[in-house]
């Protein structure tokens, strides 16, 4: 049990981070091919604590399909809620930590297919994810009065860790429709990152690796293969005496091309995202968080939309 005077001083700290992009990683899953950008993503969480979220999102944009499907001046809006859970634990000596993330999206796409005006409307879960991580060189794994200690005598360090997280294919999908919330694959993910603190200044940098496995069931009885996407992301963050916290990010990502039943596609990725948000403490150990987020497709094919977010999040002793 964390001593309620302790748990107060580090909300400020942690309270704010934990419920960090995940709310992107869920919304970026519907439109840019699950490519996200999450800042404090190498935070120290003091051993003891459990975290959940909630959250809400609005997505709006230009999608651009392959040429062969005949659809143009599509758009796209899309309703998402999340629940999270964050558990940190001791490997070793060392920080690990297991996100857990329950995305429900209400999506509508509006185009025109083949010069006929058309409305595709899906509502259900979309794919669960799952995320283990590990911080190979950083502060140890901590209770929180030790952690306390330990980030007062060393305002500046460096961490580096590694993560895999993985997409099941739990959400919503029909191999009769084209378009679905759910992916019908696993993806699995793993990342490399590090993140040097100084004072109340941070800067961060990860890359990562998207792997998607085959889709037997795709649309019209076909089968779709997905080569890799790599992305990286790089964040800058000021925290600032009152609690308040702000940042500013960018990622890029390249690849993702598909195969359907053999016949590769002319669909290669490369986003490009920008992300600014200000958390904040609303009550003893809880935070909100508003985030607004650009994706930019430099392809023919993907998607140009903005991003709307508030996450709420409390950290149980």
């Amino acid at each position: 049990m964390i001593p309620p005077n302790h748990f107060g001083r580090l909300r400020l700290v942690y309270g704010h981070f934990v419920f960090p992009f995940l709310l992107l990683l869920a919304l970026s899953s519907i439109v840019t091919n699950a490519q996200d950008v999450e800042p404090r993503r190498w935070t120290n969480l003091p051993l003891g604590i459990t975290a959940v979220g909630i959250g809400y999102g609005y997505t709006f944009g230009d999608v651009y399909f392959d040429p062969l499907l005949q659809a143009e001046d599509a758009v796209v809006r899309a309703h998402t809620i999340i629940t999270s859970y964050v558990k940190p634990f001791r490997i070793g000596k060392k920080l690990a930590r297991i996100d857990v993330l329950l995305p429900f999206s209400s999506a509508t796409w509006e185009g025109l297919l083949q010069g006929v005006p058309t409305s595709v409307e899906r509502t259900g879960l979309v794919d669960p994810k799952l995320r283990f991580s590990y911080h190979l060189i950083g502060p140890p794994a901590l209770a929180p009065k030790e952690l306390q200690e330990y980030l007062a005598e060393h305002t500046t360090y460096t961490t580096l860790g590694v993560s895999l997280a993985i997409n099941l294919p739990l959400g919503q999908y029909s191999e009769d429709k084209l378009i679905n919330l759910g992916l019908n694959q696993f993806i699995f993910r793993p990342q490399l990152g590090v993140a040097h603190n100084w004072g109340p200044w941070s800067v961060e940098w990860d890359a990562s690796v998207y792997i998607y496995t085959k889709n037997n069931n795709f649309f019209n009885d076909g089968s779709k293969r997905q080569n890799p996407l790599a992305a990286t992301q790089a964040h800058l963050i000021k925290r600032f005496k009152s609690g308040v916290w702000a940042s500013i990010s960018t990622g890029y990502g390249i690849g993702g091309t598909s195969r359907v039943n053999r016949l590769s596609n002319d669909d290669e990725r490369s986003n490009i995202l920008g992300a600014a948000s200000l958390g904040f403490a609303v009550g003893k150990g809880q935070s909100a968080k508003i985030v607004y987020i650009r994706s930019q497709t430099l392809k023919d094919v993907g998607a140009n939309t903005n991003s709307l977010l508030l996450t709420w999040s409390l950290v149980i002793p």
